[in-house]
């Protein structure tokens, strides 16, 4: 995606109290935008050599060469995928319908999924929202890619946010440039478009009564000085990459002369010499090297080799740099993929070191759950047309639901929930019971449809013999 370009001041239909809100908005996404493709990268394992070299043992020549690391993905994935959204609870512990109906129509638990991995990727993600007559409220999420927000520190919340909506391929210069982009402020939707082949851009204002910005923020460790967060591929994780990937060019490199070891043959003729140099591979790959003795000295030719070069060094510097970016990231050394004297041999032992990574999960978890308690509720309100002060108090208590982050097996689940039932009663009939004992919500309702059609099969056998028992014998006068 190309820069924001816009004058707002030239946007036909906005008021310029808004062009001022958006002045300022493109110049907070511009400004972040080399930072965040900087991010990008190192997420997707692109980092050049040229980034990365000391200048004393890369030679210039391999700069354009790239060595692939996933640490960058894997501080990112390992701890998105223990923040697990299971959906939003009513305060009686049944599921909300409307707020049901409204994130099974979003497909909300599998877009949430891809914004966490953004939250963490970048510091944070925006959600909007907005009326929809089919789905009763459209939910969006939008990275700092496509997006960009103003903080109001009086307000605790954002000020006002602008996100891409849709964008399209210049044929001029085969550029994508953003073709509608939606301004949120307290008042106000506007929906801004650029009509195709042209530069200008056309206002629609939608008001909305919310007294907020349709537009909520994921943020992931966030700080009074940083209230938009902060990201999981800090600087000190991007240097830790960096030298893994001058590590593995070292050892790379290193490897190649370990493959081809140096040989060297003294006191040869020239013409000897230039056999052997017009020859080098021959020689390299051939079990026997001849040669005469030199007539003009009268000695033999005195063949040797170098001693081979070891990658060991290199072995060591990988270990040190996973065990660093373990402590950085709270991820086992396991998941740096290097074989460490610290990876654990035993479950006590793996259990102990992911515990850094349930405790960020856990953080994760609580800062996304509030986030996603007022997502529902302005969503609720949107669908009926009202503000957050008329929602009902079963309304306002919607809660989101996580699993749990450490991911216990489902043997220790399945016995935690027995021994709960047997001092709980009526526990081992419930949904978290059967949860607990590792079933799927497809798997829940297949076994309560069958409990109930085999207690009414068999009320109906009851009734059967119990008519057949009151009933007269036949021929009885």
């Amino acid at each position: 995606m190309d820069s924001i370009t816009i004058n707002p001041t030239n946007v036909t239909n906005l008021d310029k109290d808004t062009a001022e809100k958006l002045f300022r908005l493109i110049e907070v996404y511009n400004h972040h935008k080399a930072k965040n493709e900087g991010k990008e990268r190192y997420y997707n394992g692109h980092i050049p050599l040229s980034e990365v070299n000391l200048g004393i043992a890369l030679p210039d020549g391999i700069k354009g060469l790239e060595i692939g690391c996933e640490w960058g993905g894997k501080c990112v994935d390992v701890l998105a995928a223990r923040s697990m959204f299971d959906g939003f609870v009513g305060a009686d512990g049944d599921v909300v319908n409307t707020v049901q109906r409204i994130a099974v129509a979003n497909r909300f638990i599998a877009e949430y999924m891809k914004a966490c991995r953004d939250e963490l990727k970048f510091g944070c993600t925006f959600t909007t929202l907005s009326a929809d007559p089919l789905r009763g409220c459209r939910i969006r999420f939008h990275s700092p890619q496509t997006a960009a927000a103003l903080w109001s520190g009086e307000e605790g919340r954002i000020d006002c946010g602008m996100a891409i909506i849709d964008a399209r391929q210049d044929e001029s210069d085969k550029l994508w440039r953003p073709s509608i982009i939606n301004i949120y402020t307290a008042t106000d939707i506007w929906v801004l478009r650029r009509p195709s082949g042209t530069t200008s851009w056309i206002a629609e204002r939608h008001p909305q009564k919310m007294g907020r910005p349709l537009m909520e923020p994921l943020i992931w460790n966030a700080t009074s000085k940083k209230p938009f967060g902060r990201s999981r591929i800090k600087e000190t994780v991007r240097h830790l990459i960096q030298g893994y990937v001058r590590t593995v060019a070292n050892a790379t490199i290193g490897l190649e002369f370990a493959t081809s070891p140096q040989k060297y043959l003294l006191g040869v003729t020239d013409d000897q010499y230039d056999s052997l140099i017009n020859q080098k591979f021959r020689q390299y790959v051939g079990n026997l090297i001849a040669a005469t003795s030199n007539p003009e000295t009268g000695n033999n030719p005195t063949f040797g080799q170098l001693a081979q070069g070891s990658i060991e060094p290199h072995v060591q510097m990988l270990r040190i740099l996973s065990t660093q970016f373990s402590a950085a990231t709270g991820l086992p050394v396991t998941d740096c993929g290097v074989i460490n004297d610290a990876n654990p041999t035993s479950s006590d032992a793996i259990l102990a070191q992911t515990q850094t990574l349930i405790t960020l999960a856990e953080q994760l978890n609580a800062s996304n759950g509030d986030s996603l308690k007022m997502i529902a509720m302005m969503a609720q309100a949107i669908a009926r047309n009202a503000t957050l002060e008329e929602l009902t108090d079963e309304e306002k208590d919607v809660i989101p639901h996580f699993k749990n982050p450490a991911m216990p097996s489902i043997a220790s689940t399945a016995d935690a929930a027995t021994k709960i039932a047997s001092v709980r009663q009526g526990f081992a009939s419930t949904d978290v019971f059967l949860e607990m004992q590792g079933f799927d919500q497809a798997d829940i309702r297949r076994i309560k449809s069958q409990e109930q059609r085999a207690r009414g099969l068999e009320l109906l056998n009851e009734l059967t013999m119990d008519d057949a028992s009151t009933g007269s014998p036949e021929g009885d006068e």
